[in-house]
């Protein structure tokens, strides 16, 4: 399967990236609407991952304070590596832009996604959407420091 993935402003990700994660978190995880959206989503970089068929089916979004969230793979496409193309293109994002550090809140089953690319886990298991959590934390490694 051929993937390709961008990194885009809200404006250009809003109509494919709101779809998928409508899918995922509202439908299928009973997250409430009004909690899905929010004004964060204009200022943050957003990734979408695309089939070879050109239809997005993954997205992520990485706000100014270097904290990643709505990750979000449509079930037809998980497993197939888009969620890890979305989380590669975001940490370079933050790279690029010269963060410091990410943060996420990850559900607990996948927090073992999130580590195997250096994310560990901080605190104790809360819940959120009444979904439980973890936070967890990856520092960057900037070049020439």
């Amino acid at each position: 399967m051929s993937i390709s993935v961008r990194v885009c402003t809200w404006e250009e990700a809003r109509e494919r990236s709101g779809a998928i994660r409508y899918s995922v978190f509202v439908e299928e995880q009973g997250v409430p609407a009004e909690l899905e959206w929010d004004e964060m989503d204009v200022s943050s970089w957003h990734a979408l991952a695309f089939a070879e068929d050109g239809t997005a089916v993954a997205t992520g979004r990485l706000l100014p304070d270097g904290h990643i969230g709505r990750m979000a793979v449509l079930k037809a496409a998980r497993g197939t590596g888009m969620g890890a193309r979305v989380l590669d293109a975001l940490m370079a994002k933050a790279a690029e832009l010269g963060y410091p550090e990410l943060i996420l809140n990850a559900q607990t089953h996948a927090e073992r996604f999130y580590a195997r690319v250096g994310f560990e886990r901080i605190g104790e298991e809360f819940e959120e959407a009444g979904i439980p959590h973890v936070e967890m934390r990856k520092r960057l490694i900037q070049a020439g420091r």
